[in-house]
């Protein structure tokens, strides 16, 4: 009876011991988890540019938002429904948002003719950093300014990671969210792709 007993200890502590290998192992596979553990001082967790596109059949809820921008002008999701949205999440010391900038500013122009919209969220910035940033860049449209709120962070809670720096949203005519890209947009082909799709209704 007591070497059953010291068997099923065993046997106890096996079987804890592989859950926790595999919880390590399961989160060392995310690499937002991975950059998250580096502890680095850069101070944005860069995402590994995967892209998730939603089927329309498998979409939530429109997402509700709303902000003012650096130029004062408000921004809601309720005037844009009927319009694809690009919500880009983006502050100006972040280098992989630095170094989109051009692209996603070259996909606006090329759709900005056709029923698509592109809303900047900025996390950290005060107004007239995110200015100076639009002018160095020569981006041609507005960021909601989040960094006092975070209401716009939060509305995308659920499909944005923290601190995900930069994060590309597409959103359908509807509001809801249709793609994701988390990092660095590397070319204009990417993104115009999932813009096409959404207009197409796909």
């Amino acid at each position: 009876m007591t070497r059953a007993r010291h068997t099923t200890r065993m046997l106890s502590a096996a079987a804890a011991a592989l859950a926790s290998v595999l919880l390590v192992a399961g989160c060392s596979s995310d690499p937002l988890a991975e950059q998250y553990k580096e502890g680095s001082s850069k101070g944005y967790i860069a995402g590994d540019g995967s892209i998730m596109e939603i089927a329309e059949s498998n979409r939530g809820e429109p997402v509700d938002f709303s902000g003012t921008t650096e130029s004062g002008d408000e921004i809601s999701s309720s005037d844009l429904v009927g319009d694809v949205v690009v919500v880009n999440f983006w502050y100006a010391s972040c280098a992989p948002c630095r170094a989109e900038a051009p692209i996603l500013d070259k996909v606006f122009e090329e759709y900005s003719d056709d029923g698509v919209e592109f809303v900047g969220v900025n996390l950290r910035d005060q107004p007239g950093t995110a200015a100076s940033f639009n002018d160095t860049y020569d981006v041609g449209y507005s960021s909601i300014i989040d960094v006092d709120t975070g209401s716009v962070k939060l509305a995308f809670a659920d499909t944005v990671p923290p601190n995900s720096v930069p994060t590309t949203i597409v959103l359908d005519k509807q509001g809801r969210v249709a793609a994701r890209i988390l990092g660095a947009i590397e070319d204009t082909s990417i993104l115009s792709t999932l813009v096409e799709d959404a207009l197409a209704g796909t």
